[in-house]
């Protein structure tokens, strides 16, 4: 046995917090799960490398190379459900006809370590940030009791226990403390260091007669339920001009169709609302019974700017897409110009990027899993915005999903 199968062996709550803390990355993503027959196939497809391209033009010395991130790996692939790509909404900023010609890039803080804990976050600024989120939600912050996630002495000295039953050490830092805590007035906030702030609501709170908070509510019904939310949390939204991003419309396999709220700072020129819509957001989430049980506070680092830089068109963009430049989960080759469905300019913002950059994401119909009631499915597709100049390699895919 391998010794990282060792320690995962005696740990065995680390798959549980790899889980958790994946969930909690997959904001506007809907992750179609692959059935286990398929998935011997796509093991198969998979093991192949990604190829790679390189740049065609001579970059900017002043600005440095930018390395597209390919091994943040899913279980599943992107994909959305719908009987047609219009059904799809969303509240991005972005339009094609905008005339953008630079943005900026930022360096990611924070990443994984090998155990599933999060790494590289400043505990300053989640202290800051915690307390922030309190004061918006009217708590005494001068009295609010702020704890850590540092094991106790008990569970230390059994998880020591648990490495020593397989002939290990508990690994240097494993202990270490990567969260923060508090808890008033049923109100729980925990902040990682990734900067988001999760604040959960005991009892969960009920929304007045009339208004439908539930997983399966219309998309009419989410739009006062967010008319709702806007109004009563205005202080945690804490927007100077607060815009609302509805999104979702697909579908799920029983042929429910569901809608998430969020909210972002809609003040500034286009590029600032492009990096709040992306970065700076608020959430939330209603429990099976349609109350208010979860909301985020979405607020990371990008105190590392690596520089404004230039971004190719949507149409440069689909020419890429059509040569193969892209990155994707999705374990079919784009199956051509026609299946194009839908457009629009994101940044990737997982711990697994090094940088977060932008990307055009193309919903790209997948023929293949097309159903006999004609419910299709849009996968993902990404090519990086950033002018090939820049980029070290251009991906090219191989017959893999990356």
């Amino acid at each position: 046995m391998k010794r990282e199968e060792k320690l995962f062996e005696a740990i065995g709550e680390i798959g549980d917090e790899l889980l958790l803390e994946s969930e909690k990355q997959q904001k506007s993503r809907r992750w179609l799960w692959i059935p286990a027959a398929a998935c011997v196939c796509l093991a198969a497809v998979g093991s192949a490398k990604l190829l790679w391209m390189p740049a065609e033009t001579e970059a900017n010395p002043d600005l440095p190379m930018l390395e597209i991130s390919t091994d943040a790996a899913t279980m599943g692939f992107e994909g959305y459900m719908a009987y047609d790509a219009s059904e799809l909404v969303s509240g991005n900023p972005w339009q094609e006809t905008d005339k953008i010609t630079m943005l900026p890039v930022y360096r990611n803080q924070v990443s994984y370590n090998e155990y599933g804990q999060q790494t590289g976050g400043d505990f300053e600024d989640m202290h800051a940030l915690l307390l922030d989120v309190a004061g918006r939600l009217g708590l005494d912050t001068d009295t609010l009791p702020i704890t850590d996630d540092m094991p106790d002495e008990e569970s230390r000295a059994k998880i020591t226990e648990k490495f020593a039953a397989v002939g290990e050490e508990v690994p240097e830092g494993y202990f270490v403390p990567t969260k923060l805590k508090a808890c008033q007035n049923g109100i729980e906030i925990e902040v990682g260091q990734d900067l988001t702030a999760a604040i959960s609501f005991d009892p969960a709170v009920s929304l007045p007669d009339g208004y439908n908070f539930t997983h399966y509510a219309s998309y009419g019904e989410v739009q006062e339920t967010a008319d709702y939310l806007e109004t009563t949390y205005a202080a945690l939204i804490g927007a100077e001009k607060p815009q609302r991003n509805i999104y979702g419309g697909d579908y799920d396999i029983n042929g429910n169709q569901f809608y998430h709220i969020e909210f972002f700072d809609g003040s500034g020129d286009k590029v600032r609302q492009i990096i709040n819509y992306n970065f700076n957001r608020t959430a939330f989430y209603c429990d099976d019974d349609g109350k208010l049980f979860l909301a985020r506070v979405y607020q990371p680092d990008l105190s590392e700017k690596i520089g404004d830089y230039p971004v190719i068109t949507a149409a440069d963009a689909k020419e890429l897409l059509l040569e193969g430049n892209y990155i994707t989960t999705v374990p079919y080759e784009m199956p051509g110009e026609e299946y194009l469905a839908k457009t629009e300019l994101v940044y990737r913002t997982g711990n697994g990027e090094e940088y977060f950059m932008p990307y055009y994401r193309f919903y790209v119909e997948v023929p293949e899993l097309e159903q006999d009631n004609g419910l299709k499915t849009f996968g993902a597709y990404y090519v990086p915005a950033v002018s090939q100049a820049y980029i070290t390699e251009m991906p090219v895919w191989d017959g893999s999903f990356n």
